[in-house]
Formats: C-alpha cells, structure tokens, sequence
C-alpha cells in the first residue's frame, strides 16, 4: 500500500468518521427509526491506551469479537495509543506539541505530529496485514489518520502564529490522539471481519452547557452520547473516542486526563447498559499491589466506597467521579485484565450501605458496633495501599489563636496557592499536612541543600509563616488500610500501628476518615514497600 504524505497532499480536509465507515455504506437511520436486537443489552467496554498499544490484536480477536453474540452488544471506548510507556504515549507528545508552538522558532511540534502520523499507520499496516485485510480498509484508515494530522498542523500553526494556546485549543490538540486510537480500532475489527463503526463525539454537545460542568450537563451528556451511538447500524460496534468536544473551562481543566474513563460511564448510563469493563493490565484489584506483596489476593468484589479510598490513596482503580455516574444508575463496574480475558476481574457494586450509593437522611447517624457477635464481625480489611511522593507541612502557631480561626487561615492559603491535602492532622495550635504532587515540589538531597522547587508551594509556604513555624518533610508515603467494616473490627487501628511499629517503621502522622472505612498514617517513602508487607503478612495472609 502506497503511504500517502501528509506533507504533500493538497486535498482538503477529510472527515474521518466518513471515511472508515464509507466502504460499509452509509445505512445509518435516524435514532428513533433504530431497533435494538436484544433489547438493547449493551455492555461498554473502556481500553487504556498501553493496552491498545501493546495488545491490539487480543483485544480484537479476545475480547470485543469474542463477545459478540445475540442479543448482546459492544460498544468500545479507547485511550489515545502509547506503545511503551504513558510517557512515550500520543497524549504526552500531544502536550508536548502544544508547548513547543510557543517556543520562538522552533518548529519541533511539525516532527512530533510526524512521529504520530508514522506511528499509527505502521501500526495500522502491522495489525491488520496479519489477517490480509483489503487494500480498500487500509488505504481508508491511512487517509483518516493523514487528514487528521493534517488539521491538527492547521490548529497547532494557528497557536503559533496567535502566540496562545487556549484551553479549546489545548483539547483540540489532546483530542487528537483518542480520534487516532479508534480509527486504529475500528480499522483493526473491520479487518476482521467486524462491523467496526468509528464514532467521534467532539462535536456532541449540541445543548446549552451553561457556565459550570452540573449534574445536567452529565445527564444531557449521556443522552446525547446514546443517541449517536444508536443511529448507527443495528450489528454495528461502536468505536467510541474518549474525548466529547469543547466544554466551560477546558476539559483537561475541568476533568483532568480521566475524561475517557468519564465518557465511557456516560456512555453506559445514557444506553442503560448491563455493565461498564474497565480493561487494564492487572486481574482486578487486589489486597495490596501484586507486584509489591506476591500473597496479595484478587478480590471478587468491593464497594464503591472502597474503590473510591483506594484510587485517592494509590491504587489505579478508576476516578471517583467516573464511578459516581455509573454507581447511581446501579449499572456495575468490572475491572478486568487485557492479558487474561477469561478471568472474571473485579466488580465495584452498589452496596445498600455505601456511602457513595445510599445516603441515609437525617443528622445523626449511629456509633460503631463493637457489640457484633465472632461470627458477624469481618476478619480482615478489603486492602492496604500506598502513595508516594507525599510531602509533610507543618505548621505550628505562634500566636494564641482560635482554632478555627488558625485552620481556617491556612486552608485558605493552601487553596489560594492550589495546594490539595491528602491527610491532615491537627489541634489547637499545631497542624500537619501531607501534600502530594505529580510534579517535583522540591530538589536537593540533605536538609542543608533542600530547597523549593514550586512556586505554589514556595508561596503558601510564606504566606504560612505569618501564622507560625513552617517546616517541611520530604520523601514520606502514605500507607492506608481500607474496609467497609473497619468501623466494627474492634482493635484493628492498634494492630495497624503496632505491626508498624514492631518492624521499626516510624509512623510520621496519623490519620482516620470520618465515613470510618479507611486508616492512614504517613511513613518515610523508603519504607512504604516493606510496610506494605508487613502489614499485609499481619492483617491479610495470617489474621485471625
């Protein structure tokens, strides 16, 4: 197949959705003319981006055709490619491309987005060879993938010539990468025999969204996702990119990178699907990381609650707010493994008891039961996790102030910097605080040659100092034990700490939530995969 240069190309831009379903026909009618075989039982399957890059072919061949059958429906929704790592992946070069348009004569975004553009058609021409697809599939996804990047350069050289990336410019830019990743998709199920259809929602929303990402924006949202989903073929398998077009405020802004895992639980709540697959590279969730703790056990199920803990402190589950969408329209959750398909994963369920799925009226709510019989009361947590990176804050008044007024000073200068606390502990003059950041907050190595490295940091950290003695600890984790039933496991904090304390692991703060299901305390970072060992062997593998 002749690979035709973007570069060199003078045709005008090309709609990529017509392309990679034009050689099916065009026999999509309108939504309310659409049957759905089955009743429309539809199952919504989201893929990362390492698992389209890495596995391509088993997700194809294992699991979307593999569960093709009557009165079932697939629709797909894909990540933007990364062949090796997150880091080498579309989206980063993505971010990448869209900084360097600032830069003054530098003109490095053209070789990335040239980089991207022979990135995907080899892999195009790579997966869909094995099988021998037609030529006619092939030559479509290459003028997809090459009209895109065509118009990617045009947005990218406007920023430049205007010296400014706005937020919608930035999306449009990020966007990219999802509408690669399902042509690949599509291109790849097509070539298998499968009525693949590429579906690009950047142009969904088509309602008044107001000022402020609300509950109705998300419910419209959803709707609107379903039916475009459903004015397509009957047999047709939905390829569905992450992102959803423009939204107030930006959507990396307004969501963050995890608006893929967010459009895939609109899409299951607008179709009422049976359930949403998060596809990773792990089993499921486990009692603690397998890489870490070799005796950590998958786990059937657990709450959302509990997944929601998890995910805040260290394990990749899936975004509270993701999950919230899909929990309230008591559609389960199945995270299961790209490798080992047949394994059943784990699912996150609506539990009548859960703090995220029913919230009982009234103030007062009732204590602890410490009163439950050997029979009711649970063995053991649901998991233990860790979270590195973590920077302790503490500061210590050094005027008699009210209590209130002293944490209300500094919340408000951590908030006015843009700081987020992960734990907090505190009294009438005193308060400690782990902060964690993706991005380095500080450099050096030794107390003498520590020095801040963030500006926000570096200027909550003097605003702090009107209110009293600032002082930092780098290098420290969070070690969190998470249950639904830790509240009425009697002496399990005591049994947490002292395992710790045995193993000569000096606890730095601690921490317990108020909705009772988890217990943290931070630890030096050096320790974190030895504590996370221990307290497994202690309160997992040998709990009585």
């Amino acid at each position: 197949m002749q690979e035709h240069s973007l570069f060199t190309e003078n045709s005008p831009p090309i709609d990529a959705t017509n392309f990679i379903n034009g050689m099916l026909g065009d026999r999509r009618p309108h939504v309310q003319e659409k049957s759905i075989p089955g009743g429309g039982n539809w199952v919504v399957q989201k893929f990362g981006g390492t698992s389209v890059g890495k596995f391509p072919v088993k997700i194809a061949e294992d699991i979307v055709q593999a569960n093709l059958e009557p009165g079932k429906r697939i629709a797909v929704v894909c990540s933007a490619r990364s062949s090796t790592t997150k880091d080498q992946g579309t989206t980063n070069r993505l971010v990448r491309a869209a900084i360097d348009v600032l830069e003054p004569n530098s003109g490095k975004f053209r070789d990335i987005v040239e980089t991207i553009r022979l990135d995907h058609l080899q892999a195009g021409k790579d997966a869909c060879s094995v099988w021998g697809a037609s030529s006619s599939i092939l030559d479509q996804y290459t003028q997809a993938v090459n009209a895109e990047c065509r118009n990617l350069l045009k947005i990218l050289e406007s920023a430049m010539f205007l010296k400014a990336v706005t937020d919608q410019t930035e999306d449009m830019v990020i966007s990219v990468g999802e509408k690669l990743s399902c042509l690949y998709m599509a291109a790849l199920l097509q070539s298998r025999g499968t009525n693949a259809q590429y579906l690009d929602l950047s142009e969904v929303i088509h309602f008044h969204t107001g000022k402020s990402l609300d509950e109705n924006f998300y419910l419209n949202l959803g709707i609107a996702i379903a039916d475009r989903v459903l004015a397509l073929d009957a047999d047709a398998v939905p390829i569905i990119t992450g992102y959803f077009g423009p939204v107030p405020g930006g959507l990396l802004k307004e969501v963050g990178r995890g608006y893929t895992d967010l459009c895939a639980a609109l899409t299951a709540v607008g179709l009422g699907a049976q359930e949403l697959q998060i596809w990773k590279e792990v089993d499921g969730i486990f009692t603690a990381d397998p890489r870490k703790v070799p005796t950590a056990r998958l786990l059937d199920s657990v709450t959302p609650s509990e997944a929601a803990e998890l995910t805040f402190y260290g394990s990749e589950v899936i975004h509270p707010f993701t999950m919230d969408q899909v929990i309230k329209a008591s559609i389960p959750i199945r995270i299961k493994n790209v490798m080992n398909p047949r394994n059943k994963g784990t699912v996150v369920i609506p539990d009548l008891e859960d703090s995220l799925a029913v919230r009982r009226p009234g103030l007062f709510r009732g204590r602890s039961s410490s009163n439950l019989t050997e029979h009711e009361r649970p063995k053991r947590p649901t998991a233990v996790t860790t979270k590195r990176g973590i920077t302790v804050l503490n500061v210590h008044s050094k005027k008699r102030t009210r209590a209130h007024g002293f944490l209300m000073s500094i919340f408000q200068a951590l908030d006015k910097h843009g700081l987020s606390v992960d734990l907090i502990s505190s009294s009438e003059v005193h308060v400690s605080m782990a902060l964690h950041s993706e991005i380095s907050l500080l450099s050096g190595s030794g107390e003498e040659e520590l020095k801040i490295e963030n500006a926000a940091l570096q200027g909550a950290v003097d605003e702090l100092s009107f209110w009293g003695d600032v002082d930092l600890v780098p290098g420290m984790a969070i070690i969190s034990l998470v249950g639904r039933q830790l509240r009425s496991m009697v002496g399990i904090s005591g049994r947490f700490f002292s395992t710790l304390g045995e193993h000569g692991i000096n606890i730095e703060m601690i921490s317990q939530g108020a909705s009772e299901i988890n217990i943290s305390c931070v630890i030096e970072e050096a320790n974190a995969d030895r504590a996370l060992n221990v307290v497994h062997t202690n309160l997992f593998t040998f709990l009585d």
